[in-house]
């Protein structure tokens, strides 16, 4: 592509660099990526402007709107629960159409901004939740035009680097246990956060915090997904909670995770049903450690230990205002 000024009468066919007010009182403006016609020219020149900066692909150049959505259409391949915007000005954003869980392929990203700096691909995290309707990437071409052979060569990088998984599970139950003070704010800040990958919250038992109470209610309740909110932290791997859990003929897969807030959750399995057990920090609506693991797995994504050891990096979360110890209490107070 050969990119600079010309002049005005010379310009037909080139892309308008930059936007150009042709109107006495600057109210007919051509806008820039236009291209050129005898129209354009006309009063470009009618408005004594007899230079412009201006754009022109060569023989394998592919334009920023086809440039761009070849690269988007690559790196959603396979997924139909992405959707695509019209291309404009270089760029072609990617939706989700349900609520769900982003899969992003950070290899393949990498890779694909590293072929040429006029093309671009921004992604939001890998694992973030997504609403329906919202934006998790965006296809942007900075020049006016790119070689088509780079083109060819990212779409070949980019296939299939983005995904959604949406919920594999519609119904879970959150078992409480009793304590001094009890409140309604557990159980809403988590049906916000069940319900936002419309899945449907079922207020289970208010009981004791003993490990034959929580062991009962596991066994009766009859949702898909078990969630376990304790009046007292859970404060070791052998504590009532997973101990309950055991007990029931469940597993404890993971306790502890490398997220603050957050660090004392546990979770498991009971059959076929995940079973979370809750940290305190569950009982705000801030984003915390549990939203993690919650998350993947109502969309039906494995949880490992290896995968909780990763969260570290990047598990420093806002501080909760309500947490009793807040961090930023010094040793010497």
């Amino acid at each position: 592509m050969k990119f600079g000024p010309v002049p005005t009468e010379s310009a037909l066919g080139a892309i308008l660099a930059h936007s150009v007010s042709v109107g006495g009182t600057g109210k007919l403006r051509l806008r820039k990526g236009i291209t050129l016609t005898h129209k354009e020219i006309d009063l470009l020149l009618q408005a004594g402007i007899e230079e412009v900066s201006v754009a022109r692909l060569g023989p394998h150049d592919l334009d920023e709107n086809t440039a761009a959505t070849r690269v988007a259409e690559a790196l959603v391949e396979g997924c139909d629960e992405l959707k695509l915007s019209n291309a404009g000005t270089g760029r072609v954003n990617i939706f989700a159409r349900a609520a769900g869980v982003t899969r992003v392929d950070a290899a393949k990203i990498h890779a694909a901004n590293a072929i040429d700096p006029m093309i671009t691909v921004a992604t939001v995290p890998p694992y973030a939740r997504a609403a329906k309707g919202q934006m998790i990437a965006t296809v942007k071409i900075i020049s006016y035009g790119v070689a088509e052979s780079h083109i060819a060569e990212v779409a070949d990088i980019s296939v299939g680097g983005l995904g959604l998984e949406t919920p594999v599970y519609s119904t879970a139950c959150m078992i409480e246990t009793v304590g001094q003070t009890m409140s309604d704010k557990g159980f809403e800040a988590t049906r916000a956060r069940v319900e936002a990958l419309g899945v449907h919250l079922t207020r289970g038992p208010r009981i004791d915090h003993s490990v034959e109470a929580i062991s009962e209610a596991l066994q009766a309740a009859k949702e898909e997904v078990l969630l376990i909110l304790t009046a007292s932290a859970t404060s070791d791997i052998d504590d009532i909670a997973p101990t309950a859990l055991k007990q029931a003929g469940g597993e404890v897969t993971c306790y502890g995770m490398p997220v603050d807030p957050g660090n004392l959750l546990f979770f498991g399995t009971l059959g076929s049903k995940p079973v979370i057990g809750l940290p305190g920090c569950a009982r705000s609506p801030a984003l915390n450690g549990a939203d993690w693991v919650l998350e993947r797995l109502l969309c039906g994504i494995d949880v490992t230990q290896s995968d909780i050891s990763k969260m570290g990096v990047g598990g420093l979360l806002k501080e909760i205002p309500t947490r009793p110890h807040p961090r930023s209490r010094t040793e010497s107070e």
